[in-house]
């Protein structure tokens, strides 16, 4: 059985055996908890269904949440990632193409979407959590649309991504209470990055050099929600954390391997958000938070 406090042994374990991660976890999981793997596999899908509906109805141009911070951002991506066009000077409408080109453009306005769900009070996927849970289904819906990833290949790659969330999770954290938003968005770029190696056929050694990247690159980062809602800045750093999974992927997949082994930063992690202050850690009593505009906010939202 899996131990699941290693992801370099994850990844190892996969690699002797030829196989992916993904399909290492399900067999260990069907094992463990004396289900079949079609009974596994039914129970992902379930959650892929709810990331694409969470999605959908994100990405509403009238939808707000009942305090008014948030809604109407991910429509508003959608349509500039899709009237520019993919490439180029600007589109068939006349509009800039995104900088970041069709790719990325359309996975931020996924992951704006779906933390605007969440906001207002949809139905979404803690991937690993409610405050980053744009961030892996953005990564794997527009691995769909853009590059025809089969429904299979997506549902196998959340057993990657669940099996790096629950490293993560026993060697540092998910919990931005507990070690600031790196533990929320952090964890989820990791676990972004890592299906999306998979999803590309990179190496189970690769999948582990991006995680490490990616949770490297946000490594610090603090919770400070604005009011102590789950909003501002959590929604933006949503579509900020689906582009570093990205940049993260790609360098694993280029063959950037990540100085620092993975296991070990996923301990720096934990040492860095046991430092953080506790103002930094979803108080909502230090950063953006504890801005004049921040209070502000607070004060007209709750009185």
């Amino acid at each position: 059985m899996l131990e699941y406090h290693s992801v370099a042994a994850l990844a190892e374990a996969a690699e002797k055996q030829g196989c992916a991660i993904s399909e290492l976890v399900i067999s260990d999981q069907a094992a463990f908890m004396g289900r079949s793997r079609e009974e596994l596999y039914a129970s992902m899908k379930d959650k892929l269904d709810v990331m694409r509906k969470s999605a959908a109805a994100g990405n509403d141009e009238t939808r707000t949440s009942s305090s008014g911070l948030s809604g109407g951002d991910g429509f508003k991506m959608d349509r500039y990632a899709r009237s520019g066009g993919v490439s180029g000077a600007s589109g068939a409408s006349g509009a800039p193409a995104p900088i970041s080109g069709g790719f990325c453009a359309a996975a931020m306005a996924r992951a704006l979407a779906i933390g605007e769900c969440n906001a207002g009070m949809g139905r979404i996927v803690a991937a690993p959590t409610a405050g980053s849970c744009g961030i892996l289904p953005a990564a794997l819906l527009t691995m769909e649309e853009f590059y025809g990833v089969r429904e299979e290949a997506l549902v196998m790659a959340l057993f990657t991504a669940g099996a790096v969330g629950l490293v993560i999770a026993r060697e540092a954290s998910i919990s931005g209470a507990e070690g600031g938003c790196q533990a929320e968005c952090g964890s989820a770029a990791a676990l972004a990055a890592a299906a999306l190696v998979e999803l590309r056929g990179g190496a189970p050694t690769q999948a582990a050099h991006a995680v490490a990247i990616a949770i490297k690159n946000q490594l610090g980062l603090v919770c400070d929600p604005v009011a102590g809602l789950v909003e501002v800045p959590c929604v933006k750093r949503n579509a900020g954390s689906v582009m570093c999974a990205i940049a993260a992927a790609d360098m694993a997949l280029a063959g950037v391997t990540s100085v620092i082994p993975v296991d070990e930063v996923i301990s720096a992690m934990r040492e860095v958000g046991e430092a953080l202050p506790s103002s930094l850690r979803e108080t909502a009593q230090g950063g953006l938070a504890a801005t004049p505009t921040g209070i502000l906010l607070k004060q007209k939202i709750f009185g």
